[in-house]
């Protein structure tokens, strides 16, 4: 277990400043070191632009936020622990932006048993938004919609000989799902489906596969260095075939560990372009981001900036003292909360978030076009 510093820096001086305050804690536990993490640090950092910003004005009412990130290696065994860790403070009040289904998954019990709310878990899996998990809320779309989307777009431009990588868990079973569902549309069928083990990918027989089913186009789902490992592995192999990836990847992190095989590669998107300023949240972020003379805004940076204003939000309706009931109280009544032009509707019986579905493409400088 190893606690995150460098990304509470600023947080935590702040505090300095200002001992007399009093402070909010939130918990996370996610995969900073291991195969997620170049994801998890451009979103952690998004969100610790948010809380710096609201620190540095006044905190709510005057109490100061305080993000405690425990490092989990994405194992789901550690997150579990971690968030036990998290819990067993009575400051937490909620914990915030895990990575990764079985992870988020592991979870459960700890939420169940501390009556805490997890908020913006960054996977899409259908398992954790129907029945509706009580203590968890989702904030970005579900894997299944962003494979549906995908899908469909390649379609739409002529790809019919489409295959898909997924790996062997819900969050692959997810996104296979709702793959399923986009070829149904257009009545074929993948030349090829395969799964993987995401802890210990081996692509050799897949690619085999591959190369005998001659795709124009391959959905890949799955981690940064699992998708960048494999994809180096087809390209080996003499395949050019399209690759396409779903937004747990949308970061710069990812791009670097594609390395010359990043350009081309379509990755979904669960928020407006980052620099579409006609966006109210984007225009706010890079108002935030200018201000802190933060310079690289990533897909991935914007999703934990929404995530934290998301949860900024149910604190600031908890009351001047927030508590886990509170604040659990305040996210099952966001109905019709603006994020700034997009539209959170949480309510007892529904947590599951929004439904944005967006396809970009990296570039020869490795930038996300759309």
């Amino acid at each position: 277990m190893h606690m995150w510093k460098s990304l509470l820096a600023v947080t935590a001086s702040l505090m300095v400043l200002a001992p007399a305050q009093g402070q909010i804690r939130i918990g996370q536990t996610a995969g900073f070191t291991g195969p997620v993490a170049a994801g998890v640090r451009d979103m952690t950092a998004g969100a610790t632009l948010y809380f710096d910003t609201i620190n540095a004005r006044g905190g709510i009412d005057g109490q100061r936020l305080e993000l405690v990130s425990l490092d989990d290696h994405f194992e789901a065994p550690l997150a579990a622990k971690n968030a036990k860790t998290l819990a067993a403070d009575p400051k937490v009040v909620a914990l915030f932006l895990s990575r990764g289904t079985p992870q988020t998954q592991a979870m459960l019990p700890v939420l169940e048993q501390s009556k805490i709310a997890l908020v913006a878990p960054l996977t899409g899996a259908a398992v954790l938004r129907k029945p509706v998990q009580p203590y968890v809320f989702n904030v970005r779309a579900s894997s299944s919609r962003e494979a549906q989307r995908a899908i469909e777009h390649l379609m739409s431009v002529g790809v019919s000989r489409i295959a898909v990588v997924y790996p062997e868990d819900s969050s692959g079973l997810d996104a296979m799902a709702g793959a399923r569902a986009g070829f149904e549309t257009g009545h074929i069928t993948p030349v090829f489906a395969g799964q993987f083990n995401q802890q210990k990918p081996e692509f050799g027989p897949t690619v085999e596969a591959l190369k005998k089913a001659e795709p124009q186009a391959i959905l890949f789902v799955g981690s940064a260095q699992a998708v960048s490992g494999g994809t180096a592995l087809i390209r080996a192999a003499g395949l050019q075939s399209q690759i396409v990836t779903l937004s747990n990847n949308a970061s710069k992190g990812f791009i670097d560990l594609m390395k010359s095989n990043a350009h081309g590669t379509i990755i979904a998107q669960v928020f407006p372009n980052e620099r579409a300023i006609a966006s109210p949240l984007i225009k706010e972020v890079l108002e935030f981001a200018k201000a802190a003379h933060v310079e690289d805004i990533t897909p991935a940076l914007v999703e934990g900036f929404a995530d934290a204003k998301v949860l900024v939000e149910a604190i600031r309706r908890a009351g001047r003292a927030p508590n886990r009931t509170s604040v659990l109280a305040a996210l099952n009544g966001m109905s019709a909360y603006d994020l700034g032009g997009m539209r959170i509707n949480y309510s007892p019986t529904d947590h599951t978030g929004l439904d944005f579905v967006d396809l970009s493409i990296v570039d020869a400088s490795g930038r996300l076009r759309r």
